[in-house]
C-alpha cells in the first residue's frame, strides 16, 4: 500500500511538472532548448521509471495493510492539538499538514487556511530559502536541525524554529516536525533588566502607506461626480496601479463579467492588450470570486492557468510574471458581487501580505458601495 502511495505521488509531481512545461512555451525563442531539454528528461522519466515501477504494482498485487487502531490514533491528534508550543507538521517542501492550537495563535494564522499551504508563505521573504534548505535536509534524513526566522506579520521578533524528522504511521514519505519558540535566542545574560521596546519604524512605514492608500481611494471615490460602473472601476485601478500592484485587471458583473480596466507596466503594451482581450468568464479565479465571495491570496502561484490565457493563448501569470496575486470580489456585506479586482505583483518585489489583503478588503466594500449609487 505504501508503494502504491509512492508512485501515486511521483505520477502526481510528473504531471504536474507537465503543465508547467505546457506553460513554457510562451517563453523567448533562446530559451526554448533548455525547455526541450527538460521535456526529453521528463520523457525519459516515464519510460525508465514509471513505467516499469506501474507494472511491479500491478503484478505484485500487494495485500491489505493491518489495521491501525483508531483510538490510538485519536489520541495523538488530541495530544498533538493540545501541546502548548506551537507545532507544526510539513513535508519535505514545507507545504502544512497539520498545525496546533497553541500555533494558530503564535501565528496569527487559521489551521483550515494554513493547511495546504507552504509554511514558508507566513515567513519573511528573507528566511524562506534558507527554512526550505533546512527542512528538504531533515527530510532526506540528515539530522534535526534548527534556524532563527521571522514572521511576515511581525518580523521584527525573532523566532526559533526547530525542525526533527518524523514518519507518521503507515505512510511512505518522511515529514517534518516544525516547533516554534518566541524570543531573542542570541541571549542576554540574566538578571540583564529590558530596557523599553524601540518602534518598528519599517512596520510603522508600511502601516502608514496601507493608511494613505485607503484615504486615496476614499477620496478617489467620493470626489468623482458623475460616470458608471465602468467609471468607478477605472478610478479604483488607478489608485492601485503602481504604488500597491504592478498589474490591476477589472472585471464588472458577476453572472457575466466583462472586462473594463487593464493597467500593467508601461514598457509592456502587447502583453496588457492581450490580457485586456481575454473573456474573464475563462479566468477560473474571476469566475470562483464572482460567484463565491471570496478574497484569493496568492504566493508564487502553483497553477499557472488560474488566471487562464491570454488571446496569444498564453498563460497569463506566466507571462506577466506574477509572484504574488490578490483576487478580490466587489461586495458589501449584504449585497450582490458587483465585479471582481485582480491584482499581480511580479519580478523581486514583495509579495502582497495578509495586512495588505485586509487593507484591500475593506477598499473593496468602498469600490462596492461607489458602484450600487449608479443603481
Amino acid at each position: 500500500m505504501a508503494q502504491t502511495d509512492e508512485f501515486g505521488e511521483d505520477l502526481a509531481d510528473f504531471v504536474r511538472r507537465v503543465a508547467e512545461l505546457k506553460a513554457s512555451r510562451s517563453v523567448p525563442p533562446d530559451d526554448l532548448p533548455t525547455v526541450l531539454d527538460a521535456a526529453i528528461f521528463e520523457l525519459d522519466h516515464v519510460a525508465d521509471q514509471l513505467w516499469p515501477w506501474f507494472q511491479r504494482l500491478s503484478s505484485d498485487n500487494p495485500s491489505g495493510a493491518a489495521s491501525v487502531d483508531r483510538q490510538e490514533q485519536q489520541l495523538l491528534k488530541a495530544l498533538f492539538q493540545r501541546v502548548p508550543v506551537p507545532v507544526a507538521l510539513v513535508d519535505r517542501e514545507t507545504v502544512v499538514r497539520r498545525l496546533n492550537f497553541a500555533a494558530t495563535a503564535f501565528t496569527g494564522v487559521r489551521a483550515g487556511y494554513a493547511t495546504g499551504r507552504p509554511l514558508t508563505g507566513f515567513l519573511a521573504h528573507a528566511d524562506r530559502a534558507a527554512f526550505r534548505s533546512q527542512a528538504a535536509a531533515v527530510a532526506r534524513g540528515e539530522g534535526d536541525r534548527g534556524l532563527t526566522v521571522h514572521l511576515q506579520q511581525q518580523p521584527s521578533v525573532p523566532v526559533r524554529a526547530t525542525l526533527t524528522a518524523l514518519r507518521p504511521s503507515g505512510e511512505p514519505r518522511t515529514a517534518v516536525l516544525v516547533v516554534l519558540q518566541p524570543g531573542d535566542f542570541q541571549g542576554s545574560s540574566e538578571g540583564t533588566v529590558p530596557g523599553p521596546a524601540m518602534p518598528n519604524l519599517s512596520e510603522t512605514t508600511r502601516h502608514a502607506a496601507l493608511m494613505d492608500l485607503v484615504d486615496a481611494m476614499t477620496t478617489a471615490l467620493l470626489s468623482a461626480s458623475g460616470g458608471d460602473r465602468s467609471a468607478v472601476l477605472a478610478r479604483a485601478a488607478g489608485v492601485l496601479h503602481g504604488r500597491f500592484a504592478d498589474w490591476v485587471v477589472a472585471d464588472a458583473g458577476a453572472a457575466r463579467p466583462s472586462r473594463t480596466t487593464v493597467l500593467g507596466p508601461p514598457e509592456r503594451a502587447e502583453e496588457v492588450a492581450a490580457v485586456a482581450g481575454q473573456d474573464p468568464a475563462a479566468c477560473p479565479l474571476v469566475v470562483e470570486a464572482a460567484r463565491g465571495g471570496s478574497t484569493a491570496l496568492q504566493v508564487r502561484p502553483e497553477d499557472p492557468d488560474a488566471f487562464g490565457r491570454d488571446t496569444s493563448g498564453a498563460p497569463v501569470l506566466v507571462r506577466a510574471n506574477v509572484t504574488s496575486l490578490l483576487c478580490v470580489p466587489l461586495t458589501t456585506e449584504s449585497g450582490p458581487v458587483r465585479g471582481v479586482l485582480t491584482l499581480f505583483r511580479s519580478g523581486a518585489r514583495l509579495a502582497f501580505s495578509m495586512a495588505e489583503a485586509q487593507a484591500m478588503d475593506m477598499m473593496s466594500r468602498h469600490i462596492a458601495l461607489a458602484m450600487a449609487r449608479l443603481n
